[in-house]
């Protein structure tokens, strides 16, 4: 009996999270996990309300807790309640229950949409593929179950915005303070019910500059292979959530250090060993990162065209090179580099439209005859293409002066637009890197010249 004592004693020393788990959650009031209910959408707390009016108990959940404790903008916000998605659905006028693998609500309020979910049981007995990933997970169960069943302490924590209170089963807000993503459970079985999560744990640590727990970090890599058996759309999703996040290179390099980058960004390796593709590379991310960290939206068209543009531009030149038509050897690069990309991580048809008009845009231009500008400001990825020609010029791959000039166009209103257009200087040259149509070019003058000549003899 003592014996037993001393060591139920020892481990509860050694090992804080469970000596949390057996004496209940750890409550955290205002004062203490600072929180401002203000910066909570009114949308979540008037779920909870409600939820909370017809006695169910309705928490915010989830990354808007986290960021909310160490002060970043959420961009969205879940509910967790131990109510069940039918009961969920008659209480609100706008509200569909969505999924297969594990049923939710979507409440919708105007342009927002408040995921609600129903806690989850005890994960025990889940059907799972031979990989150990859970394929159907519909059980529910209590506060605490859903508690266990969340992937790392840092979003196991539960914000009650009525009473201001932060419930806490596995010590996230600590681990929070410390920087440090840390597992719930075993995390070999975590990583094979959803290989997600080990790129979870790597976007956490990039966004929160926080370093993954040893025993957390261990498996990481000898599992890497598991991420081939997820859903082809899930990836690209969680694909888009780590270069979205406001620190997309530091992301990308934990993932190549990991073994994680191979399916979800093979062009990447690729692009980090061309000339200036690296430097390219960390421009075009750090501008991106720059207007998610001002809470603007980050297009996935444009961060693509990004990734891709020198495996493009390389092949662009080739072709070039071997004498094809500037603007055709452009579309057939475009199309290889997307086909060769698509082959290991597909990307969505409305994207790869996108990224194809935002790198055709790139020799209009150099060249482009005044009277076809107005056309080509109308275009839908006018702004995006020249936001890319800023990129390019900063890398050095076109004029800066130029640049800048289409630059404050697109900045400008109609009538300055048009005094502007109408001082411009006729362009003349060819797109930049396209040596085939300055030879052609060459030819021309030397005809001209030869064609002169014979008339002035004849005379």
């Amino acid at each position: 009996m003592l014996k037993q004592t001393i060591k139920t004693f020892v481990n509860r020393l050694l090992n804080p999270s469970q000596r949390t788990r057996s004496s209940g959650p750890r409550r955290y009031e205002r004062q203490e996990h600072g929180i401002d209910r203000r910066l909570v959408s009114r949308h979540a707390v008037k779920v909870c309300e409600v939820l909370s009016q017809q006695g169910y108990e309705a928490y915010v959940v989830g990354g808007a807790v986290r960021d909310l404790i160490v002060g970043l903008e959420p961009k969205d916000f879940d509910v967790a309640t131990n109510a069940t998605p039918e009961q969920i659905r008659a209480l609100f006028r706008r509200a569909r229950i969505i999924g297969k693998r594990f049923r939710l609500v979507h409440v919708v309020f105007g342009q927002e949409v408040i995921e609600t979910s129903t806690f989850r049981a005890d994960d025990s007995g889940k059907q799972t593929d031979e990989h150990g990933r859970i394929l159907r997970d519909n059980e529910f169960g209590t506060l605490k179950d859903d508690a266990a069943r969340r992937d790392f302490t840092l979003n196991a924590l539960y914000y009650d915005p009525l009473s201001e209170t932060v419930i806490d089963y596995h010590n996230g807000v600590a681990d929070l303070k410390e920087r440090l993503v840390r597992i719930i459970g075993d995390p070999e079985t975590r990583y094979r019910e959803d290989p997600v999560r080990m790129l979870r744990a790597v976007r956490f640590a990039a966004k929160l500059d926080a370093t993954i727990e040893s025993k957390t970090k261990a498996p990481i890599q000898p599992l890497a292979r598991l991420i081939e058996n997820v859903p082809e759309s899930r990836l690209f999703d969680e694909t888009l959530k780590l270069l979205s996040c406001g620190h997309a290179m530091d992301c990308i390099r934990r993932l190549q250090a990991q073994g994680l980058d191979s399916k979800l960004l093979p062009m990447v390796s690729a692009v980090q060993r061309l000339p200036g593709g690296e430097a390219f590379l960390e421009m075009a991310l750090a501008r991106t990162d720059s207007r998610v960290r001002a809470g603007k939206s980050a297009s996935p068209s444009f961060i693509y065209a990004c990734l891709l543009w020198k495996l493009v531009q390389k092949d662009w030149q080739q072709r070039c090179d071997k004498g094809e038509h500037p603007q055709q050897a452009l579309l057939e690069a475009a199309d290889a580099v997307i086909e060769s990309q698509t082959r290991i991580m597909p990307i969505q048809k409305r994207f790869q439209s996108d990224m194809r008009e935002i790198w055709f845009m790139q020799p209009r231009f150099e060249r482009i005859a005044n009277r076809a500008i107005w056309r080509m400001t109308e275009q839908p990825r006018f702004r995006a293409a020249v936001d890319f020609m800023q990129l390019r010029a900063e890398a050095k791959e076109v004029d800066s002066v130029q640049a800048q000039w289409w630059m404050d166009l697109a900045n400008a209103g109609d009538d300055e637009r048009s005094e502007m257009i109408a001082v411009r200087k006729p362009a003349s040259t060819t797109a930049t890197g396209s040596r085939s149509g300055q030879r052609r070019n060459r030819r021309r003058r030397s005809n001209a010249k030869r064609s002169n000549a014979a008339g002035a003899s004849e005379s």
